[in-house]
């Protein structure tokens, strides 16, 4: 297959309204702890932006009397303006850096909602693996929870803070372009024509226009921007999967061939992002065009009132400070287009996942499901089970498999048949298939995938007691538990936070899970293949470790090892299901 085949498929944009994405974004987060904050950081804003626009009122009627003045030479009058500028100036300082510190503090706190909301349900049992087999959507949920949540939070901060001055700042010019020009006439035709509020409507008109334009020539930046955001991701997780898997990359020779998927993956990246420029140089043609315009338009609109005598010098620079002000405010949506743009489409990205996330998952395949039901304590039974496969059905030769706490049980895998799909049934991540499992009432089982396990970051501690806290068990315990599978070295590591994941060998990673396994002495364990790696002196020292937890049932799925006699009292095996008829599983 080629690497083109292999990239996922662009997701769709836009599938629901800007308005419900919002609502639905507000809704999460009144629920969160930091909501508090939230109002009352939004209030403050407010209160600050609504005294930094009537700041603005007073220092645009100071316009006035200061180039009245100038136009006097009256230098005593001069002076007395050039204080009253210092005085307004140094207020609308404090309040520019009150409304800057606000507004941080406000992205600051949104992220931190935004982010343990989407944190919260995605790290919900079993959510995190349906999400990542759903589809595109699945795909690097990181991103969206680490870059697209900061975007988000800084634009909206940014833009809604914009948005609400670019309001207060309007509606308080606009009663100012009003009285200047609520007694304007033309004339024409042989009589004068009163045209109330003239400059009012003039900047709403050049507002209104210049919106329509940019709307107009920048809508397709949405979908441009989300496409460019869902290629970087690609991008990115190409990146991060060579970095993990450089030993295996290197020692296959794999250098050449990693080097052309990451250009495939580069050039999309690429071509998304030459899309979006060429958009953005489009969009230029109408912002900076009505920039430039803007130059001269609010002493065009004014000067009619300066020649008819209406107004004195002073007036007019009073005129144009208003229409500028009111213009400006009227055009955020121009100025701030391709923000939005690119808001919209983080957006986007962050709603949907919520909204997946939020979803039932699992409902979302079809086909015949697996029955998961709550037995007896101490007792862990599969009945008529049979789990669908790729390639098939597969299942148990028997009947049924009953396991008592304190047993062994091992299903041996006969070729072709998907042990770890098996294996995930039983874990209830693989529903699909039929038959019934039940598991023993109120008891933990312990799962341990094929392969190394997982290592948190953290003290040797913390990944022995993983997913429990280091201090349910003494010291003691967990050296007792690294003696136990030849790990005696570790015991002077056991406060050391490191890297373990490079700093253990891969056999001492595998012992290392054990030995989790032998400090925690869960009531069950279900094992996938874990026997296989080990030579065969570890193998003895494993199986001896695993035979002192008399009361712990366990099932291992994979092979032996030549093990089985002495460990497991219990042997069946996982057949292709007879006469089966493929179908195609849905995740």
């Amino acid at each position: 297959m080629s690497e083109r085949a292999e990239t996922p498929r662009a997701e769709p944009v836009a599938r629901v309204g800007v308005f419900r994405q919002v609502g639905e974004l507000i809704g999460a987060l009144r629920g969160s702890p930091v909501s508090k904050k939230l109002v009352g950081l939004i209030g403050a804003i407010v209160v600050v932006v609504g005294l930094t626009a009537y700041g603005q009122i007073e220092l645009n009627s100071w316009n006035k009397p200061f180039y009245d003045a100038i136009s006097r030479r009256d230098l005593n009058e001069f002076i007395v303006q050039v204080g009253v500028f210092a005085v307004i100036a140094g207020a609308l300082l404090v309040l520019n850096v009150a409304q800057r510190w606000l507004g941080e503090t406000l992205q600051l706190r949104l992220r931190e909602a935004v982010v343990n909301d989407l944190v919260g349900l995605w790290l919900q049992p079993r959510r995190a693996f349906w999400l990542q087999a759903s589809g595109p959507m699945g795909a690097h949920p990181d991103q969206r929870m680490h870059e697209d949540t900061l975007k988000l939070c800084d634009l909206s901060v940014n833009l809604g803070v914009g948005l609400l001055q670019a309001t207060m700042l309007f509606g308080s010019f606009a009663s100012v372009l009003w009285v200047l020009s609520k007694d304007f006439s033309i004339f024409f035709n042989g009589q004068d024509h009163v045209l109330p509020g003239f400059m009012l409507w003039a900047a709403i008109a050049y507002a209104v226009a210049g919106s329509l334009v940019t709307y107009w020539v920048g809508n397709g930046l949405i979908s441009r921007n989300a496409e460019r955001y869902a290629r970087e991701g690609e991008l990115r997780f190409s990146l991060t999967r060579i970095n993990e898997h450089l030993d295996g990359i290197s020692l296959a020779g794999g250098e050449a061939d990693e080097k052309r998927r990451v250009a495939v993956h580069f050039g999309d990246v690429l071509r998304a992002t030459s899309r979006v420029v060429l958009g953005l140089t489009n969009l230029t043609w109408a912002t900076a065009g009505f920039g430039w315009i803007t130059v001269i338009a609010p002493t065009l609109v004014a000067a009619p009132l300066y020649f008819s005598g209406k107004v004195s010098f002073g007036g007019l620079m009073m005129a144009a400070a208003a229409f500028t002000q009111a213009q400006s405010s009227l055009r955020w949506f121009v100025d701030n287009f391709s923000i939005i743009a690119d808001w919209r489409a983080t957006l986007l990205r962050v709603t949907d996942l919520r909204r997946m996330l939020a979803s039932d998952l699992e409902a979302q395949a079809g086909g015949s499901r697996i029955a998961y039901e709550e037995g007896e304590a101490g007792t862990l039974a599969m009945e008529a089970l049979d789990v669908r496969s790729w390639n098939g059905h597969d299942r148990l030769d028997v009947p049924a498999l009953v396991v008592q706490r304190g047993q062994c049980a091992l299903i041996l895998g006969t070729p072709g048949t998907e042990k770890t799909l098996l294996f995930r049934a039983l874990a209830g991540l693989w529903p699909w298939g039929s038959g019934t499992v039940r598991r023993p009432d109120g008891e933990t089982i312990h799962y341990m995938p094929r392969g190394t396990p997982y290592i948190p970051r953290g003290t040797l501690a913390e990944v022995l007691s993983y997913a429990m806290e280091p201090t349910t068990y003494p010291r003691e315990a967990m050296v007792a538990a690294l003696e136990s599978v030849g790990l005696q070295r570790l015991e002077a590591l056991l406060d050391r936070t490191g890297r373990w994941e490079s700093d253990l060998s891969m056999d001492e990673q595998l012992r290392l899970g054990f030995a989790r396994v032998v400090l925690q002495a869960p009531p069950w364990l279900v094992m996938d293949e874990a026997f296989s790696a080990f030579d065969d002196d570890t193998l003895e020292l494993i199986i001896g470790a695993l035979g002192k937890l008399t009361r712990t049932g366990i099932i291992h799925i994979g092979s032996a090892g030549g093990a089985h006699d002495r460990l497991f009292t219990q042997v069946v095996h996982l057949v292709k299901a007879p006469h089966d008829v493929p179908e195609e599983p849905r995740p």
